[in-house]
C-alpha cells in the first residue's frame, strides 16, 4: 500500500533525553560544525566542552534538577550552550519572549516560579535592565525580592550589571564533575516550558519532557531529509518551540550545522544563506514573503534544496519556483504536541504536500473527531484535530483545570483547531478554532489586548479581532465603548497598548462605537466575534 511505502522504516530513536543527544552527536560528527551564529562558530565537541561548563557554572548556583531557568536574549550561541546546560543538569529551560515589555515579563517570571534568570542587558535597543528594575527593584540590591519571591539569581550577559545580579563571566564554575550530575535524568524529566498565548488573558507554560523534544525533532529531521551534510538556516526565534525543537534540536540529532541570526532582517538572512550554502531552511509565510521581496534576494545564489514551511499553498508554490525547494514540507503542530504532529516525509507527491497535507509522525494517532467529542468524522468532512500520543505534553504548569480541558480522559488532546483528513490517512490543517490570530507568526489572543485596553480609565469595554494584512498575515483591530465624557483619541489608546505589551500585540486599528447590539450578541451576552470580524473588514476597506 502507498502509505506503507511511503513511511516504512521509521521507528523511534534508541535515545531520549537533551544529554545523550549532545553526546551522540559529538561521538558521530566531533569536527563538524554544530552551529553559526553571529559570526560565532562551535564544532560538536566545541558544544559539549562549553555546556559542560555552563552546566558546572549553573551548579554553583545551586541550579539542581526540576529547577525552572529563564532565558531572555536573543537568537545567539550562549542562548544555545544556555539551554543545553540547563536540560545537562535535569533543570527546565523557560523561553521568554524578547518582545515582552514589563507586565508580560513579571507574569512569566512568577507564574513559572523561575528560580534563574539569564539575561542580556541589552538586544535590539531594548533596555532588558530598565525593564527588569520596572518588575524587580531588588535587582539594584539584594535577591530574592519581594515581587519576585521564588528568584534567587539573576546572570547578565553585557556590562550593565546592577547590584543584585551576577555577570557571568564572574561565576565560579562547580567542582562537581558535570558527568555526576545526570543521574536522575530521563526521558519523562520535564526539558521545557513553553509560554503561549491561550483563550483566556493568561499565557500557559506547556511543560514538555526530554522525550518530548527528542522523539519530535528525530521524526522532523527525517521527514525532512536532514543529514550531517545539511546546513539548515532558521530564522525562527529561539523562545518558540519551532525555534528550539524543530530547528536547533533537529540540527543536532541529525547532525546537521545549525545557523540563525539575533534578528532576522532580510538582507541579512539571504547573504548568510548564500555565503554559507545553506541547503535547508524553516520559516513562517511572513519571513518567506519578506525574502522574496527583497531586492538583494536572486535565487540562483542559493543553494536551497527543502525545509519546514508554514506557509499557505501559495507561497509554498513559490518557494518550490523561486527557491528551489523541491524537497519542501509542510505540517500541522501546536505548542502542546511538542510542537509538530504532523508532517509529509520529502518524499510523499509534491501536490499534497503543496496542498499542507501531512501524515501524522510515526507512533501517534491525530483523527479528526466532531469538535467537543470523540467521534471521528467521516473521510474529507471538517472537524477538530485531535492527538494522542507521546508527543502530547505533560500539561499546563499549575493549571491543572485548564490541562483537563484539553486533554481528555482518554488521552486526546483536542487542539482546537479545525483540519480535515484524506483517504491515505494525511490530516490537513483549515483553520483556528479558537479566537487567537497570527501576527507575522506570533500568536496573540484577543483577550490580552482586551485586558491592556480594558485597563484604561476612559475605556467601558472594548473587542479584539485580527484582520488580514498583506505583510503580516493578519494583525489586530480594536472596537473600543469609551466612558461617558471621555475625549479619547485612537491614537492615545495605541499608545497606551505600545507601553503594555509586545509590538505585534498593538492593534493597527482602533474604532469607537457606542454599543455592539448592532454587531451582534449572544443569548449568553457574548459578542459575536465572526461578525465583527466580518464588520472590521468591511468598515477598514480590508475586502480583496
Amino acid at each position: 500500500m502507498k502509505t506503507k511505502a511511503i513511511l516504512s522504516g521509521e521507528a523511534h530513536p534508541n535515545f531520549n533525553t537533551m544529554i545523550e543527544v549532545l553526546d551522540r552527536a559529538n561521538s558521530l560528527w566531533p569536527h563538524q560544525e554544530a552551529m553559526v551564529i553571529n559570526d560565532q562558530r562551535l564544532t560538536y565537541s566545541e558544544l559539549l566542552r562549553k555546556v559542560k561548563i555552563y552546566a558546572n557554572k549553573l551548579h554553583s548556583l545551586n541550579v539542581s534538577l526540576g529547577d525552572h531557568v529563564a532565558i531572555c536574549m536573543g537568537n545567539s550561541v550562549e542562548w544555545v550552550i544556555f539551554a543545553y546546560a540547563i536540560n545537562w543538569i535535569g533543570a527546565v529551560v523557560i523561553p521568554v519572549n524578547t518582545r515582552f515589555k514589563s507586565d508580560e515579563l513579571h507574569y512569566v517570571l512568577n507564574q513559572s516560579d523561575a528560580k534563574v534568570l539569564i539575561i542580556a542587558d541589552e538586544f535590539l535597543g531594548i533596555d532588558f535592565i530598565k525593564i527588569l528594575r520596572n518588575i524587580l527593584p531588588e535587582i539594584d540590591a539584594q535577591l530574592p525580592g519581594v515581587s519576585l519571591p521564588e528568584l534567587e539569581h539573576v546572570i547578565v550577559f553585557g556590562s550593565d550589571v546592577p547590584k543584585g545580579a551576577i555577570s557571568f563571566d564572574r561565576i565560579k564554575s562547580s567542582e562537581t564533575d558535570s558527568n555526576s550530575i545526570q543521574n536522575q535524568i530521563n526521558g519523562g524529566t520535564i526539558a521545557l516550558m513553553q509560554y503561549t498565548s491561550g483563550t483566556t488573558s493568561f499565557p500557559k507554560g506547556v511543560l514538555l519532557t526530554n522525550q518530548n523534544l527528542v522523539y519530535d525533532a528525530w521524526h522532523v529531521s527525517n521527514r525532512l531529509g536532514l543529514n550531517s551534510t545539511d546546513r539548515y538556516f532558521s530564522g525562527r526565534p529561539l523562545f518558540h518551540v519551532a525555534g528550539t525543537t524543530l530547528s536547533m534540536i533537529a540540527s543536532a540529532v541529525s547532525g546537521a550545522c545549525y545557523l540563525t541570526t539575533s534578528k532576522f532582517d532580510p538582507p541579512t538572512v539571504i547573504e548568510i544563506m548564500e555565503k554559507e550554502n545553506c541547503t535547508m531552511t524553516s520559516a513562517n509565510e511572513t519571513m518567506f514573503l519578506m525574502l522574496m521581496n527583497d531586492p538583494s534576494f536572486n535565487p540562483s545564489k542559493l543553494k536551497l534544496r527543502g525545509g519546514l514551511a508554514a506557509v499557505g499553498s501559495a507561497v509554498a508554490n513559490s518557494l518550490v519556483k523561486n527557491l528551489g525547494m523541491k524537497d519542501i514540507c509542510l505540517g500541522y503542530g501546536l505548542s502542546e504536541s511538542s510542537p509538530n504532529c504532523a508532517l509529509s516525509p520529502f518524499t510523499d507527491d509534491l501536490e499534497q504536500r503543496l496542498r499542507g497535507y501531512a501524515f501524522p509522525l510515526f507512533g501517534l494517532d491525530v483523527k479528526i473527531f466532531e469538535q467537543d467529542t470523540n467521534i471521528e468524522v467521516e473521510v474529507g468532512q471538517s472537524g477538530e484535530i485531535c492527538v494522542k500520543g507521546w508527543s502530547v505534553m505533560h500539561g499546563y504548569y499549575k493549571k491543572p483545570d485548564e490541562t483537563a480541558k484539553v486533554i481528555d480522559k482518554k488521552g486526546w488532546l483536542h487542539t482546537g483547531d479545525l483540519g480535515v483528513s484524506d483517504e491515505m490517512g494525511r490530516i490537513c490543517f483549515i483553520d483556528r478554532l479558537k479566537d487567537i490570530f497570527r501576527v507575522g507568526g506570533e500568536n496573540v489572543a484577543p483577550a490580552d489586548l482586551e485586558n491592556i485596553l480594558n485597563s484604561h480609565p476612559e475605556v467601558k469595554q472594548s473587542q479584539v479581532v485580527g484582520v488580514p494584512d498583506d505583510r503580516l498575515q493578519q494583525v489586530a483591530a480594536a472596537y473600543v465603548i469609551k466612558k461617558e465624557g471621555s475625549k479619547l483619541l485612537e491614537s492615545d489608546l495605541i499608545n497606551w497598548c505600545k507601553e503594555r505589551c509586545a509590538g505585534f500585540k498593538v492593534p493597527r486599528y482602533v474604532r469607537f462605537i457606542e454599543s455592539f447590539d448592532y454587531i451582534g450578541i449572544t443569548a449568553s451576552s457574548k459578542i459575536q466575534r465572526k461578525n465583527l470580524l466580518l464588520h472590521a473588514i468591511k468598515d477598514f476597506n480590508l475586502e480583496k
